[in-house]
This record gives C-alpha cells, sequence and structure tokens, in this order.
C-alpha cells in the first residue's frame, strides 16, 4: 500500500480505512478521461486498448486522480480480458502480459505520486494538486463477461439460457489469477449485473485460494435490484459469505438512486460499503455513446456525498463521465462537511 503497506489479508480494509481518517476516495471514470487525453476507444477492448497503444496516457490519468485527491486507483483492465486479446491475435503469453500490465502502470503512477510528495515536502503545492504521502491501494479491475461481449449486456445482465455458473467461472479464472499475482492490493469485481456472476466471482476466490481480498460492486438502474432484475439483498449476501471479500457497493448507477441502495446493502453486510456512481447520464448502447446534458454537475453530484457517508458508505468515489474534478470536489466535500476526512 505503498507508504506503510499492510500485508494482504481480511484486515487490509480495515486497517486501510483507518489510515484513511474512515473514508477512502476511489477514483473516477476512466474511460472518458482518456478520451479527453486524445485516446481513440472505439474498439471491443475499450480503456483496454490503450495498454496497447498509449499506457503513458493511462499512467496520465491514474496520477491525475491521485493529485485530486483518489486513495484507491482502479486499474485499466476492465475490458481487458484473455479471450478478448486472443481474439486480435495475441498468444495466450502476451494476453496475460497485457493485463499485469495494467497493474504495472497503476503501481508506476503511485510511485510517480509518492516521489513529488516528496519533492513537495511542505504537503502542498501552489496549485490545486494534493501532495500529501499517505496509503494507496491499486484495485485491479474485472469487468463482467457482458463487458467482454461489448454488447452492452452488463447493463442488462442477460446472459442468455446456455451462460452457466461454470461457464463464468471458466471465463473469468485465468484473468482472476493473472491479476491476482500481478502486485495488485485487491481486485474489484465491478459492474457486477447479476447474482449468477457474483456466485462465479466468489467460486472462484475460493477454488483458487487467491491471495488478495476483493470487492464487488454492482449496478442498478431502478433504484432496487441489479440490472438483471436479480435481488441487491441476494447479490450483497454473496458478497457478505465470501471471506475474500472485504467490500460491497455499487459503481456505474445514478446518483440519486444510491442512498436507497446503501440502505438495502446494510440490511444484510456488515462489510465496508464502496460506492462510486456515473455522473447520471444516460448511454445508449446501440450508439456506443452517452446522451448529452443528462446528467448531474459536480456540484450535484457531491451533494450526496455526505448522506451517503452517513448511511455508511466508507469508499466513495465516480464512475463513468466522472471526472478528476469529481473526485477533487469529493474530497473537499468530506473534509469540510463530515466527521469523517479522506485524510
Amino acid at each position: 500500500m505503498g507508504s506503510g503497506r499492510v500485508k494482504p489479508s481480511s484486515s487490509l480494509m480495515s486497517d486501510f480505512l483507518q489510515q484513511s481518517g474512515g473514508v477512502a476516495v476511489v477514483d473516477g471514470g476512466l474511460a472518458t478521461e482518456l478520451e479527453r487525453h486524445g485516446a481513440d476507444l472505439n474498439d471491443p477492448l475499450w480503456s483496454g486498448k490503450c495498454l496497447l497503444t498509449s499506457p503513458h496516457l493511462i499512467r496520465t490519468v491514474h496520477l491525475d486522480y491521485l493529485e485530486a485527491g483518489a486513495t484507491i486507483i482502479i486499474t485499466a483492465s476492465y475490458q481487458a480480458t484473455i479471450q478478448g486479446f486472443e481474439a486480435k491475435g495475441f498468444s495466450r503469453g502476451e494476453s496475460e502480459a497485457l493485463l499485469k500490465r495494467s497493474v504495472e502502470i497503476a503501481c508506476e503512477a503511485r510511485d510517480i505520486y509518492y516521489d513529488r510528495c516528496k519533492e513537495c515536502a511542505y504537503g502542498g503545492s501552489g496549485d490545486a494538486r494534493i501532495l500529501k504521502p499517505h496509503p494507496i491501494l491499486v484495485a485491479a479491475s474485472v469487468g463482467s463477461y457482458g463487458a467482454y461481449l461489448a454488447d452492452g449486456s452488463e447493463y442488462s445482465g442477460n446472459y442468455g439460457d446456455a451462460i452457466t455458473l461454470e461457464t463464468l467461472k471458466d471465463f473469468h479464472r485465468r484473468r482472476v489469477q493473472v491479476l491476482a499475482e500481478s502486485g495488485a492490493d485487491l481486485i474489484a469485481f465491478e459492474t457486477v449485473p447479476n447474482k449468477l456472476e457474483a456466485q462465479a466471482y466468489a467460486e472462484l476466490l475460493e477454488e483458487e485460494s487467491i491471495k488478495i481480498p476483493a470487492w464487488f460492486s454492482f449496478n442498478s438502474k431502478d433504484g432496487v435490484n441489479v440490472v438483471s432484475g436479480d435481488s441487491l439483498l441476494e447479490c450483497a449476501s454473496i458478497a457478505e459469505s465470501c471471506k475474500k471479500v472485504v467490500a460491497v457497493g455499487i459503481n456505474c448507477t445514478p446518483p440519486r438512486f444510491i442512498s436507497g441502495l446503501i440502505l438495502s446493502i446494510k440490511k444484510v453486510t456488515t462489510k465496508p460499503i464502496v460506492i462510486y456512481p456515473n455522473s447520471g447520464e444516460s448511454y445508449d448502447a446501440d450508439r456506443k455513446e452517452w446522451v448529452q446534458n443528462t446528467g448531474v454537475s459536480d456540484e450535484d453530484f457531491v451533494s450526496y456525498v455526505n448522506k451517503w457517508c452517513e448511511l455508511g458508505a466508507s469508499l466513495v468515489g465516480g464512475c463513468c463521465r466522472t471526472t478528476p474534478n469529481t473526485i477533487r470536489a469529493i474530497c473537499r466535500t468530506l473534509a469540510h462537511g463530515s466527521t469523517k476526512s479522506p485524510q
């Protein structure tokens, strides 16, 4: 965990949150920031394409988030799968190396951040950057089977009857093994759309004796169930029953639904709750683009933050279409408006 590294164990998250003052700040959207820096992501690999074409941009975006105050950065492996790389003509070894590279890039960004903190030893800088040496976690992202399909099905969770628990475990198995051995602090299973995939992840963590902990974050489009229509309570209960899972929560969901979802999750789990909503904008899966002017401003987004923390969230950040400015605003809000603060 960089300075004051905590050994990977079930205590990793509780120790980290204690060192973070009670609330940790997760980074924000990656793909839209990469596009802002000039990356072309029109590809089934999405942000994973940058592992091939422009790893320096990924490092830059990670650093932007660290300097905005994030204490957890999520790797560019959400859409990076061995099967996806192999479909592009890469060998199994090359595909696994690209997965490892996603973690290496995030670790490099963390090291650069710590170097900048040393250069700026008085604990601040003349600009808006936050340069304070504090523990930082690197979370290796695992997107759902639907994310690999690149057809929007991670937003429906409808994989069809042919996809079974064993199919999903076989699909994810090697990728999870590689990421677990890559130097990341934890695995972030993100945008989990249905109960079947949550069960597959939980069983994989146990069967493969994965050495680092994980979090599960689900997505919802109605504020009640996960996107497939499966019960959020049942999905969160799977995470609760898995010893390797150290946080459970929600990502890529409109901010207006989050408070109710936190209350639901709290009914079935005692684990820390991780919340990183999208900007509230609508995504057109057919046109593969965000519908303009359907989201909330950073001001509106952060107006929810203290409420989420009061209700029980202890890891807060942003997902699609949120930016370093959103994360900076979250940090300011936590520092000024809550008994818990990220520093």
